[in-house]
């Protein structure tokens, strides 16, 4: 959907929907509600007076115009009590009624929106309503033939402004939608099929994006891989046809020795669990086992296109994980790409080993900060449900920055513990860890493998095996890939920009 800043008056704007945000406690009509009701001889006024509407969260009552205005219709989108607001409702809410119209066939709409809801944040007021409009109209349909014709597009969105807001809009919409487009991206790139979204696929993609300014490039193939001792990402790799790619994006928007933030993506294209194989239930799901490394490739190609002043580099070991007659087995040692040895426990504990390598990798960068992003673990989804992301590390003012990030994106984490006891479940008696300490506390054991190959780097770890898919629709999250973690890392980096 594009959407355009126009400057003018909402009352007087043709159009085939206005939309209009309202509160549940509001104790009259204001501002383009107040004057539409006028024009309209009371429409509005009349609808609420019979609370047929009530404006509770995402509540949506569409009424006919019948030619009082240029608009054809008004859509009512109610936003919850005004106490209780937050960027939240604003952005579901938008999703809501945009999806509505789309359901009615509607084609365009316009919109105005109150900067001032929040007052010292009103781009990210604006942000809010672009991110849950185009997020929540979100559809993938490339491999839908059979009555295609029938699929609903919103073609245009137009947000009018007044003179003196139009300028605050037009630059957050141009922002909002760089951010969004790099969410549909990695969206688009957990929804591929495992045939078509293999490692050698997904680091084309990389190359893609990294046609932009300040942004590069490299992969390493198998052969460079196994001249490093990336042995720990190679024996996953080893029981699938596909050959393993780790893709390194560079995006050098800050002084030339900075030290690099560095973001690292779990690149699963498919995870069978090898010969530790999953049951067949939603196997078909395990195509979404990159979602981490996806979300990376989201984060860096919206951070290039925002031209931020830091230095970021974007880390996506790839591959698959297949019980082929070469695979990886319970009871195998591997030398990892730190020197470190592990021995396998089970070999769909394979997200740790690529990340593994890939860790101590970024810890050869000196980077300023490390941040790992992965659909590591069920017990993660046991423990936090499907809308909260895990977190673990080992520094406290990393921490502190990625939940201001969650605060203000709603893409929430939880900090669980990573004490010093948990380390011992890790240790092996054959070689120096196992890549499985068991049933208990599996997300944290997880973690705390990983902290073994991070070097002495400020680090967290975010286990995404909640929100990366939703098996049913949400707000503005339609049933499937969420891209969690893009706007995450995208919000991260910009207060971090900042400073």
């Amino acid at each position: 959907m594009n959407i355009f800043v126009k400057k003018g008056v909402l009352a007087d704007t043709e159009s085939q929907a206005i939309i209009l945000t309202l509160f549940e406690d509001g104790k009259k009509l204001t501002e383009n509600a107040l004057e539409i009701d006028k024009k309209t001889g009371g429409l509005i006024s009349e609808l609420i007076k019979s609370r047929d509407f009530e404006a509770k969260p995402s509540q949506i009552s569409v009424i006919y115009t019948g030619g009082k205005i240029r608009a054809k219709r008004l859509a009512l989108v109610g936003l919850g009590k005004q106490k209780e607001f937050n960027l939240e409702k604003l952005r579901a809410a938008f999703a809501a009624v945009l999806r509505h119209l789309r359901d009615m066939n509607i084609k365009e709409a316009a919109t105005s929106i109150n900067i001032n809801l929040v007052p010292d944040k009103k781009d990210r007021v604006v942000q809010a309503a672009v991110e849950g409009s185009l997020l929540g109209l979100y559809q993938y349909t490339p491999y839908k033939t059979v009555c295609r014709e029938d699929i609903k597009e919103m073609e245009e969105l137009n947000i009018i402004a007044g003179k003196n807001d139009f300028t605050v809009i037009e630059s957050a919409v141009k922002k909002a939608k760089i951010i969004t487009d790099a969410v549909c991206f990695a969206r688009d790139l957990i929804w591929a099929p495992g045939n078509e979204m293999t490692p050698s696929i997904m680091a084309l993609k990389a190359r893609e994006i990294a046609g932009r300014k300040n942004l590069s490039c490299k992969i390493l193939d198998k052969n460079k891989m196994k001249e490093m001792g990336m042995n720990a990402l190679l024996g996953v790799a080893s029981g699938s046809n596909e050959e393993p790619k780790f893709i390194i994006l560079e995006y050098t928007g800050g002084k030339k020795n900075e030290a690099p933030v560095v973001l690292v993506g779990k690149g699963l294209t498919f995870d069978s669990g090898g010969i530790s194989i999953k049951p067949a239930d939603k196997m078909d799901e395990m195509k979404t086992d990159m979602s981490g490394g996806a979300a990376v490739m989201g984060a860096v190609m919206a951070i290039a296109d925002l031209q931020l002043g830091l230095n970021v580099t974007g880390l996506i070991p790839a591959t698959e994980n297949m019980p082929g007659g070469s695979a990886l087995k319970p009871g195998d040692i591997l030398k990892s790409y730190s020197g470190k040895t592990i021995e396998i426990l089970n070999t769909d504990a394979e997200g740790r080993l690529i990340l593994a390598d890939a860790l101590a990798y970024a810890s050869e960068l000196k980077p300023e900060a490390v941040i790992d992003v992965a659909t590591l673990t069920g017990a993660c989804v046991v423990a936090l449900g499907d809308d909260v992301t895990g977190m673990l590390g080992t520094d406290e003012k990393l921490k502190k920055e990625i939940e201001k990030a969650a605060a203000d994106t709603g893409e929430l984490v939880w900090e669980l513990p990573l004490w010093e006891s948990y380390h011992e479940l890790i240790k092996s008696d054959i070689a120096d860890y196992k890549n499985s300490g068991g049933r208990v506390a599996g997300t944290i054991t997880a973690a705390a493998f990983l902290s073994k190959f991070n070097g002495d780097y400020p680090w967290v770890h975010l286990d995404i095996a909640g929100p990366a898919w939703a098996g049913k629709d949400k707000a503005y999250i339609p049933k499937g890939a969420s891209g969690v973690a893009v706007r995450l890392f995208v919000e991260f980096l910009r207060n971090r920009a900042k400073k």
